[in-house]
């Protein structure tokens, strides 16, 4: 046996070698997950704090989130354009009251330049894990282009970034053409082309007339028929952007209007379902007037209450619904043989290209398997009896982590934006808070976590979402709502105006022995 020249490394020399790795590694004080809404805002409230040590992390190669990703026909917001951006950041050039997909990414593309964050953005750098690591009370980040070790991590990956596409038997061997709507094919023409639309969401009622009309015979896979109500889109007037633009406090009364009529909604949702059977008869009225055939029209009409499952805006619809080269399933997919699409009710239907409109990871988030919190386990294995956060921003055992659009904090009928601008609230004061008192960490108590979601769960079991008999994708597998806030912007901003230190452990930096708790440093 030949015996080998390397000799192993002293103790000392390959602890040496250890330290300089890690040193090699920069530090940072707050990681930034996502360049979409969620992390260009917390981009410019760090940066409005004094803080501009950070990075903005994106596995993409531009900001956008979803508004880069989702470029499908049609793609547009269903919440109204002065509703929908940053009250630090009015945009008075909207070109319509709905805008579409191409003007909101311009939107964001042109905050990322004007607030200066494009030093701090990393694009083509995919989060591979992010670890807590005690001793050093840090987070320690790999990457697909390299590592960091950060003081605190912001995730605003958000549940709208993983396009989710059905396990189907023979999906693999289906020689057309198959895409999901979030990462939607440009190069291939659908022009003429038999193609299936598996899915009635949101997303399927934009594509849906988009492409209706150039098709060569669209086929709709449509579990379950969602409710719709008319579209009041219009071009805004150069009239009303010279006014918004020279006189911004019309842009203010313009959006405090659009907040206000949402939150009178709240209301309907929460606490009074049955106020929303008008609506309901509304949207009745809008199937009857453009839907003509009787059968086609009891296919279309929901058995649920209004609102269980979300309220789709669309003029287009029906119409495209009822075109000569259309038909609609009313059968989820069930298999495919070849080219032959088979539903569950047993009916076949021969098609070149499949569009899988069939929604995100939102109750199981993939970012939860990338990140692993202080006892060595991973945010998914945590959350693997469904996601709970306090204040939908902060979780026990995973300290300096918060969440941006986090775990209960969706909505069914207003802006986003509301709700994420309460979360930076939050986010800067819990810095700024660890500032002050010379703490390293805080992570919410375990018992803290578990009373804010016991209460939650209970305002929810009045909730239309609970009580309008439908099974919707806001649902985790346990049948409980951990997505959307089971109340009005306004409280929810309040409640995450500042950090309540009663609820939350500090921990301390102790070198070179192990961190240590507040608590723990007391006694």
């Amino acid at each position: 046996m030949a015996s080998s020249s390397k000799r192993p490394r002293s103790g000392a020399s390959a602890a040496t070698d250890t330290t300089a790795a890690q040193e090699s590694v920069p530090h940072i004080r707050v990681a930034v997950i996502g360049s979409g809404f969620g992390g260009l805002g917390a981009a410019v409230r760090l940066r409005r704090a004094g803080i501009t040590d950070f990075v903005v992390l994106e596995r993409a190669d531009s900001v956008g989130g979803t508004w880069r990703d989702n470029s499908y026909p049609g793609c547009a917001c269903d919440v109204p354009s002065h509703l929908y951006s940053f009250s630090f950041a009015p945009n008075p050039d909207w070109p319509r009251s709905f805008s579409g997909q191409p003007d909101i990414r311009a939107y964001l593309e042109k905050v990322a330049t004007v607030f200066g964050l494009r030093p701090h953005l990393r694009f083509n750098t995919e989060v591979l894990e992010a670890r807590w690591e005690s001793e050093q009370t840090r987070w320690r980040i790999t990457t697909s282009a390299g590592q960091w070790t950060a003081d605190a991590i912001v995730s605003a990956a958000g549940p709208l970034a993983d396009p989710q596409i059905p396990d189907l038997p023979g999906l693999g061997d289906f020689p057309g053409k198959v895409f999901h709507s979030s990462r939607w094919d440009h190069d291939f023409d659908l022009t003429g082309k038999r193609v299936a639309m598996v899915g009635t969401g949101a997303s399927a009622a934009q594509i849906i007339p988009s492409i209706q009309p150039r098709v060569g015979r669209l086929t709709v896979f449509q579990r379950t028929p969602a409710w719709v109500l008319p579209r009041r889109d219009r071009e805004i007037s150069q009239l009303e952007k010279w006014l918004h633009g020279r006189l911004p406090v019309t842009a203010k009364i313009r959006r405090g209007t659009l907040f206000a009529l949402r939150e009178l909604q709240v209301d309907a949702f929460v606490r009074r379902p049955g106020l929303l059977r008008l609506v309901q008869q509304l949207a009745e009225r809008h199937i009857a007037q453009g839907v003509p055939d009787p059968a086609l029209r009891a296919r279309l009409t929901p058995d649920y209450r209004i609102g269980c499952k979300r309220i789709l805006l669309s003029n287009t619809y029906y119409p495209a619904l009822a075109a000569a080269n259309t038909e609609v399933v009313s059968s989820g997919l069930r298999e495919l043989r070849g080219s032959t699409l088979v539903a569950a009710d047993g009916s076949e239907h021969k098609v070149d290209a499949i569009v899988f409109g069939t929604g995100f990871h939102v109750t199981d988030m993939p970012i939860g398997a990338r990140v692993f919190g202080a006892n060595g386990t991973s945010l998914a294995e945590e959350w693997k009896d469904g996601m709970e956060a306090l204040r939908g921003s902060t979780v026990h055992g995973f300290p300096n982590l918060f969440f941006v659009i986090g775990p209960n904090t969706g909505l069914g009928n207003s802006s986003m934006i509301l709700m994420i601008e309460s979360q930076l609230n939050y986010m800067i004061d819990a810095l700024a808070t660890l500032g002050s008192i010379g703490a390293a960490a805080m992570q919410p108590t375990a018992r803290a976590q578990r009373q804010w979601n016991l209460e939650l769960q209970h305002r929810m079991d009045r909730t239309v979402w609970t009580t309008g008999g439908c099974l919707s994708w806001y649902l985790d597998p346990s049948g409980r709502n951990t997505v959307l806030w089971p109340g009005s912007t306004t409280s929810f901003r309040r409640a995450t105006r500042r950090v309540d230190l009663g609820e939350y452990e500090l921990i301390m930096r102790a070198a070179p022995a192990a961190a240590r708790t507040v608590q723990e440093v007391s006694a």
